[in-house]
């Protein structure tokens, strides 16, 4: 990390959070690790989420606070679900000092965005996602790396100085994120197309199988890699995919008719037997599959696979490897997670065989790194 981590953080005293589960718990925890001396205050729904906050010392009050204790912070990251970050905004506006910065971290920017535009407070809002967490919720699974090499983009408005959007993005490559600044329209269609709407179908097949299953749960028996690896985010919370769907609505229907065409398209295929065009249309889908930055494994094939909480830091992937090694564990594959929203930790390791995974992940939590298993 090049920037100047201690300057950036004199520049700000203290930090508010309106929320505070896996997300907003783990920029706090990250916020701790890197900065301090800056103060973290924080409310929620749950007065045992701030009693484990405080217990743990990433926070300075041990209550729940009112929001007019929020008045002189110099950002306030709003963590609740959406609609509930909705009002805090129309309360906020009377209570908050001109400096400060309101920024949120929910998956949609649209509905927020555009309650700041009524509300007047385009100067005080920069939007953000950090696309970074998984399925598990709350504060106790919140870590202090999760940011850790994630993306993390920002949706200024169009009031926002450049001075804001430079001291903010300063801020977040500081937490050890990598901040991509995007208009929200565009961020929301991005995220529609390639998280909201994989959720939808994750949904609706699971939803079918279970339909059409026997008695017996035949497939439920012998659902494979394929099924569980498509299906894995159709574990995540309910609640809030539900807030995700109705709030990023048009994006997500036009998505749905899209992705309606490419299975007619499919259908149409597979109808009439043309070979062809159903080679072409895979080795397309393949190719483009093949491009992306992220692992890539076989549709039935068992994948022994680790993710670990690693910080940024000169020698930090080779130290690892070479504890690996020098045990006499192999490694398949190895690479940081840019975008990992529903994954754990920063690293992915993929091992040979559940042998080497046990004796892996033995052997990193005995030199205390942080392991997460799937």
């Amino acid at each position: 990390m090049e920037l100047n981590n201690k300057t950036i953080g004199q520049t700000i005293y203290n930090i508010g959070f309106i929320g505070l589960g896996l997300i907003g718990g783990s920029i706090a925890k990250t916020i701790r690790r890197i900065y301090p001396h800056i103060k973290l205050y924080a409310t929620s729904r749950r007065l045992s989420t701030i009693t484990q906050a405080y217990e743990a010392g990433v926070i300075e009050n041990d209550g729940l606070l009112s929001l007019d204790a929020f008045a002189d912070m110099d950002y306030i990251f709003l963590c609740a679900p959406v609609q509930q970050n909705l009002s805090y905004l129309e309360q906020l506006k009377n209570i908050i000092r001109p400096h400060t910065i309101l920024t949120d971290v929910g998956s949609v920017k649209g509905d927020i965005h555009k309650a700041v535009i009524s509300l007047g407070m385009e100067q005080q809002f920069i939007g953000g996602h950090p696309m970074a967490g998984s399925e598990k919720t709350g504060f106790e699974a919140a870590t202090p790396y999760l940011l850790e090499n994630a993306y993390y983009v920002i949706t200024p408005t169009t009031r926002t100085t450049q001075a804001q959007i430079d001291r903010y993005r300063d801020f977040v490559s500081a937490l050890g994120a990598i901040p991509l600044v995007m208009d929200y329209e565009q961020h929301d269609f991005a995220t529609a197309s390639i998280s909201h709407l994989p959720h939808v179908i994750a949904y609706s097949l699971v939803h079918m199988v279970e339909e059409i299953d026997s008695p017996q749960k035949t497939m439920k028996t012998i659902a494979a890699g394929g099924f569980r690896d498509m299906t894995r985010i159709a574990a995540s919370s309910p609640v809030m995919w539900q807030e995700i769907c109705l709030s990023n609505k048009e994006q997500l229907l036009r998505l749905m008719d899209l992705f309606t065409g490419q299975l007619e398209k499919m259908r149409a295929f597979i109808r009439s037997g043309a070979k062809e065009e159903m080679i072409s249309y895979f080795t397309d889908a393949k190719n483009y599959r093949d491009s992306l930055n992220i692992r890539l494994a076989g549709p039935l094939q068992p994948v022994y696979e680790l993710y670990c909480d690693l910080i940024d830091e000169v020698g930090g992937i080779a130290t690892l490897a070479t504890l690996l090694a020098s045990n006499g564990i192999n490694i398949k594959n190895i690479g940081i997670l840019h975008n990992r929203e529903y994954e754990d930790g920063v690293l992915h390791i993929e091992l040979y065989d559940r042998k080497a995974q046990d004796a892996a992940e033995s052997l990193l939590k005995k030199y205390h790194y942080t392991v997460y298993r799937r």
